[in-house]
Formats: C-alpha cells, structure tokens, sequence
C-alpha cells in the first residue's frame, strides 16, 4: 500500500514552494483534499494555540482554538460553495500523546464546521507497517498529491510530489479503504479525549 511514496519518489519542493503549489486547492477543478496523518508529534508553525500549547497554557491554547470558529466557518463555508470535500483520517497510537490531544481539540472545531474525519488505531494497520509507518499524504482531486517532508524538529519541510494519474488514482482507492476502516470523529473524541485533563507538555 502506497508503494509510490517509497523514499526518492516524486519531485521534492522546499517548503515555500509545496505552499504555493498547494494553492491549486482553491481551483474549480479540485472536488476534493483527502488527508492522511501518522505522525504523533509535530510542531505547528505559526499556530497561536499550539504556541499556547507548548508553552503549557491549556486553558489558552483551548480557547485560542475556539477563536478561530468564525474564520474557520467562512472557510469552509467557501469550500463548500466551490464543491470542494474535506476529508481526513488520522491514525492514532495509545497512549494519546500531548501534541494529538491538543490536535484533536483543533480536528473538533473543524469537524463541527464541515470537514469529514475519522481516526483510525495504529495497530489496525500494523501489517501494512511492516517496513515503515505510513507515509503523511495529501491528495487534491485527480490533479496531484504530496507526501508531505518534515525535518528533524518535526516542522514541516515541504512535500514531496507526485502528479502520475494512474498513483494518483490507486492511493485515492487506498485512502478510501483506510477511510472507511476508520471510526466517526465525534465517537472517537468522546471517548477518548474529552475526558482527558491537561496534558503534561516536556
């Protein structure tokens, strides 16, 4: 599964330049962005409530997060205007680690406004791990896909690129068959992460 993305495959953009080219997303041809993340930790560039996060601010980074409800409505009040779908699938280990705990408080927000995400447990798909983790992936529509590049901090780098139809189409099919094994946002985070107290942040 996602045989395409072994390492040296694609042409590599720095990360201004994944950021431009990414701008496709907003083109009348793009009828949907299918995201896939793996990694447990990352450090988010630019985000106020992650900074908040970091910095050991939870009640912050919280209601930094809800701050952000108006902007994040009109943007996909927008995207649904154009016929543009988000879906997401986040494969999550145990135990959630602080920097997934704060995300899927940010993946809440966004669920409610309009994108599509399931979460998926990690050792469901420990057979296709077998040489690696999944790779983090990015499709817009038919057009491209990125395997997104981060460097030793965990900021992103850039992405790596990859606009053959014919992968294109095969990891759409393997996304959806992911997808489909994973469970409902709003269950997954009920369970699991409402309950939680504040995260210990080293």
């Amino acid at each position: 599964m996602f045989e395409c993305f072994r390492e040296g495959a694609g042409e590599v953009l720095a990360r201004p330049d994944y950021l431009d080219d990414f701008g496709r997303v907003y083109g009348s041809d793009i009828p949907f962005l299918a995201k896939i993340e793996r990694g447990q930790r990352f450090k988010e560039q630019g985000s106020p409530s992650w900074e908040a996060f970091a910095s050991g601010d939870w009640a912050g980074a919280l209601r930094l997060i809800e701050a952000e409800r108006d902007s994040v409505a009109e943007y996909f009040q927008d995207a649904a205007r154009r016929g543009l779908a988000f879906r997401r699938l986040r494969i999550v280990e145990f135990p959630v680690t602080p920097y997934l705990q704060w995300e899927m408080n940010s993946f809440r927000l966004r669920s409610e406004l309009g994108e599509e995400i399931r979460v998926l447990d990690a050792r469901a798909i420990a057979d296709l791990e077998r040489d690696g983790p999944l790779p983090e992936v990015v499709v817009l529509g038919n057009s491209v896909m990125y395997s997104v590049i981060y460097d030793e901090e965990l900021k992103g780098a850039g992405a790596r690129r990859f606009l053959d139809p014919e992968q294109i189409r095969t990891t759409v099919d393997e996304f959806e068959y992911l997808y489909r094994k994973g469970e409902e946002f709003s269950e997954f985070f009920k369970r699991e992460i409402a309950p939680l107290g504040p995260p210990a942040v080293h």
